[in-house]
């Protein structure tokens, strides 16, 4: 076994990712014996190794220092030392730089074990309710508007449950992107999952922007979205077709942002491609 081994070895170590009673018997020993533990927040990990009475040496490895750190870590252990990494919380190598760590280990031939244990993504999954037959983990959406418009018109198209990560104050800007893109999914908001104050919201995309518009995120967050449903084959809509929902809704007195809202819930369309026809009516593009 490679934990067995007498030369040096890399332990890819899963951390709880809130209640600390959840890191196994495993990774505690492991911790216990290694030369160093490679931590992504010295500080986190600290605490995990305060509450089991755990010395072991540390040392950081995350984002900003991953370069030069690399190449001294694999160094140790190409000298027979052996050593842990561990993230934040969760198993290092899943949206977070122990991925590169990983690749260059095994580039190098050097062993390479992975002890398994929290994983925020797959808790949030079976907590979601969602289906779980297939699912698609796409981490963080980018950024950069360019590739943030690309990655949601795929997700638009994806039929697996689709699992996100995103930062609190972020929430709100990714819901409102979501509902645009995607239409009337079903999605649940999981955050601080595990640990005291555990919240799961379910609902479409719209009732969970609406709900997050009222109160402010908090914690860590995971997002789960049903995948892209198959409907029977109908004509497609035409733009003019649109058009005069919208404004048959307005006739009703709704303003303009409400009644695109309930045209694309009612015709199971992108908010966005509503209000591009009325756009192209009114002559705006």
């Amino acid at each position: 076994m490679p934990g067995d081994s007498e030369g040096g070895l890399l332990y890819i170590c899963a951390t709880p990712i809130g209640n600390l009673e959840d890191i196994t018997l495993r990774v505690l020993r492991v911790l216990q014996e290694v030369d160093l533990i490679a931590a992504e927040d010295t500080r986190e990990t600290r605490k995990i190794l305060s509450h089991y009475s755990i010395k072991t040496r540390l040392t950081s490895y995350h984002e900003h220092n991953k370069a030069r750190k690399s190449a001294e870590i694999l160094n140790q252990v190409a000298a027979g030392a052996k050593i842990a990494l561990v993230s934040d919380a969760g198993l290092p190598g899943i949206s977070d730089p122990g991925t590169e760590l990983v690749q260059a280990a095994i580039a190098r031939g050097l062993a390479v074990t992975v002890l398994p244990g929290p994983v925020a993504f797959a808790t949030a999954l079976v907590l979601s309710g969602l289906p779980t037959e297939a699912f698609a983990f796409e981490g963080f959406l980018p950024r950069q508007k360019s590739q943030r418009r690309e990655a949601l018109e795929r997700l638009a198209q994806e039929p697996r449950t689709v699992i996100l990560y995103e930062a609190p104050h972020r929430l709100r800007e990714t819901l409102h992107d979501l509902e645009q893109a995607l239409g009337e999914r079903q999605a649940a908001v999981l955050r601080e999952m595990t640990k005291i104050h555990e919240e799961v919201r379910r609902g479409t995309l719209a009732s969970l922007s609406e709900h997050f518009q009222r109160e402010e995120p908090r914690g860590e967050i995971t997002l789960v979205i049903g995948g892209r449903t198959r409907r029977r084959e109908r004509a497609p809509v035409q733009p003019e077709d649109l058009v005069r929902m919208v404004r048959g809704k307005e006739a009703e007195g709704l303003p303009r942002k409400e009644a695109i809202r309930l045209v694309s819930r009612d015709m199971a369309l992108p908010r966005r491609q509503v209000y591009q026809a009325m756009l192209r009516e009114e002559g705006k593009t």
